[in-house]
């Protein structure tokens, strides 16, 4: 089992900055990657970004350039760092682990953080 936490959503102003953060505590050594999923009301879940164990990144297209996902490996912690926010990038955001449970791929979900960008 994996257990996700992500903290860091808020309310900010469109051009602004937020950081999110995921903690993953439990079965760890199970996480093939980790990443950040969006979804707004009325709006499918979408990825935003995801990175490897291996440090590769994947991002979605609206965001590239202004968003950029870390990891920092002791603190098994994800970073998302969101810049240049804009009204459009408002969801709830799911931090999110690709994992193996009993050796089958599984995803695990954290609780979600609400992000907010007035214009």
């Amino acid at each position: 089992q994996v257990q996700l936490v992500g903290s860091g959503g808020g309310l900010v102003q469109a051009g602004g900055s937020l950081r999110l953060s995921c903690a993953a505590s439990g079965s760890i050594f199970s996480i093939n990657a980790m990443g950040w999923y969006r979804q707004a009301p009325g709006k499918q879940r979408e990825l935003v970004a995801a990175i490897t164990s291996g440090g590769n990144t994947n991002y979605a297209d609206s965001v590239k350039g202004r968003f950029t996902i870390s990891r920092d490996n002791a603190k098994n912690t994800v970073y998302l760092q969101m810049n240049s926010l804009k009204p459009e990038d408002a969801a709830v955001y799911y931090c999110n682990a690709d994992a193996r449970r009993l050796g089958v791929p599984y995803d695990y979900w954290g609780q979600g953080t609400q992000v907010t960008v007035s214009s």
